[in-house]
């Protein structure tokens, strides 16, 4: 009788210890899928959101007219590294007075083989407002120094050595920055200047008058508005 009873208590023992570990294991789990589904809700850790872009047939914005004219993918203008989350859109100029988006266009392509320096831009605007553009959105352009990876850049012509836009290239700027972003969920708060990046002089023009910048912004921000 004495050695049933000792059994007994060790199995009582035993399978108090096992609903003890199996409670601790549900919580561990529960606790593990919360903090997951958390990373993921917030796009931190092993969900942090890579590249995503909105489709254009859901866009309400019109795409503009883009002259698709990709560069070869090379070590000097397009290397296709793939891009992070996009952030920010950048604006800078040409500071090449009076050259035109296809001079611009052909001057990247042409570092393949010059391998004169690293340099291009996602897009080009130029002086009649056409838009060509060079590199694809979901890779990396040369453009924007450390800031490459999560944004899109826009490569601007102007006419004269203070950076002043025509009215074609400045109509153009608007819509397509106000495009690029509803593509990628932002709003004329994440419009950035090369210049916000690294302090460099560009664009000339909006970096040295300030209140055209904040209309640049606002003529952005009221086409996303009526949208």
């Amino acid at each position: 009788m004495a050695e049933k009873r000792r059994r007994q208590r060790r199995k009582t023992r035993f399978m108090r210890r096992m609903r003890l570990y199996t409670r601790a294991g549900m919580f561990l789990l529960i606790s593990t899928m919360a903090v997951l589904m958390g990373m993921k809700f917030f796009e931190v850790g092993p969900f942090e959101s890579k590249y995503v872009e909105q489709d254009d047939a859901d866009m309400k914005i019109k795409k503009p007219n883009i002259d698709v004219r990709l560069l070869t993918v090379n070590s000097y203008s397009r290397p296709g590294t793939q891009s992070d989350k996009i952030e920010n859109i950048v604006i800078h100029y040409t500071a090449n007075p009076g050259t035109t988006a296809e001079q611009n266009r052909n001057y990247f392509e042409g570092l393949k083989d010059s391998r004169k320096t690293r340099a291009s831009s996602h897009f080009i605007v130029g002086l009649k407002g056409e838009i060509i553009q060079c590199v694809p959105t979901w890779e990396i352009a040369y453009a924007s120094n450390e800031r490459n990876a999560d944004t899109v850049s826009i490569e601007t012509c102007h006419k004269t050595k203070d950076g002043t836009y025509t009215k074609a290239t400045y109509k153009s700027m608007v819509h397509l920055t106000a495009w690029l972003c509803e593509k990628f969920g932002l709003t004329e708060k994440d419009i950035i200047r090369h210049y916000d990046i690294t302090g460099k002089i560009c664009p000339k023009y909006f970096v040295d008058d300030e209140d055209a910048w904040l209309k640049f912004k606002a003529d952005v921000k009221e086409i996303l508005e009526a949208e």
